[in-house]
């Protein structure tokens, strides 16, 4: 019973920092308990935990956040991803070259996660942030996983349609079909309005290990069109090459 309790007591802190990653705001003790169904009791007390910790903190008004023990753990956890490390120099230079964000995402778990990014000079800061999930059918980076790596990820055939452009169904069928004949994957306004990207996958020995994706406004349609794809492919061959000590 007293390990049942505990391992009990681990999900529901898990949850509150799950929960506190995705609000992207501080919340009150009373707001995260609703928003799980905790007692406020039980919210207090493992919100002052997780505090002690550091894997939360309060703002001048008392609300919570994530904890900067958390950016810690997170970098940690990047650091010791090779196809990070391999990567990070590329990515660094395509954002200069293009002035837009640049991505790398992997599969982790069946799911697809951002792995890393660089900024580029334009005013448009593409979403998401370091380790946020991703959908797999409404990105760049999603189509490349579905279409030439499908067995590293979960496709989830009630995917919602994130705009009027997102693609479903026998759409999204074709659209992969696309991607597996060419080698590369395209997204405008699929998953964000105003938001486009291509994407290249990254293979080392073989195998599709991350996908590399150039995301920024999608009213810049010379960044976004096939003679676009070229340098990323190129980029995304440097990191496999680095990956596999070839370069």
């Amino acid at each position: 019973m007293e390990h049942r309790n505990r391992v009990g007591t681990v999900e529901k802190a898990v949850d509150v920092l799950q929960y506190l990653h995705e609000a992207g705001v501080p919340r009150g003790v009373t707001a995260i308990g609703r928003g799980l169904g905790l007692p406020k009791a039980t919210a207090h007390r493992l919100l002052k935990t997780l505090g002690r910790r550091g894997l939360v903190e309060r703002d001048d008004a008392g609300r919570y956040r994530p904890g900067i023990a958390l950016v810690a753990l997170g970098l940690g956890v990047i650091e010791r991803e090779p196809v990070v490390a391999a990567a990070r120099p590329v990515l660094e230079a395509e954002a200069e070259r293009i002035g837009e964000t640049i991505f790398l995402a992997g599969a982790r778990g069946g799911r697809l996660f951002v792995l890393d990014k660089c900024e580029g000079s334009s005013f448009l800061r593409a979403a998401p942030r370091i380790g946020s999930e991703v959908p797999l059918h409404a990105t760049a980076v999603g189509k490349v996983y579905l279409a030439l790596a499908a067995d590293q990820v979960q496709r989830d055939e009630a995917a919602p349609a994130y705009t009027d452009r997102t693609l479903l169904a026998d759409a999204l069928d074709d659209d992969l079909a696309r991607v597996a004949e060419r080698g590369w994957a395209q997204n405008r306004e699929e998953w964000i309005p105003g938001l486009a990207g291509l994407a290249a996958p990254v293979y080392a020995r073989g195998r599709v290990v991350a996908s590399i994706a150039a995301s920024g406004a999608a009213a810049r349609a010379e960044v976004w069109g096939p003679d676009a794809i070229e340098p990323l492919i190129r980029a995304a061959r440097e990191i496999g090459a680095r990956l596999e000590g070839t370069t």
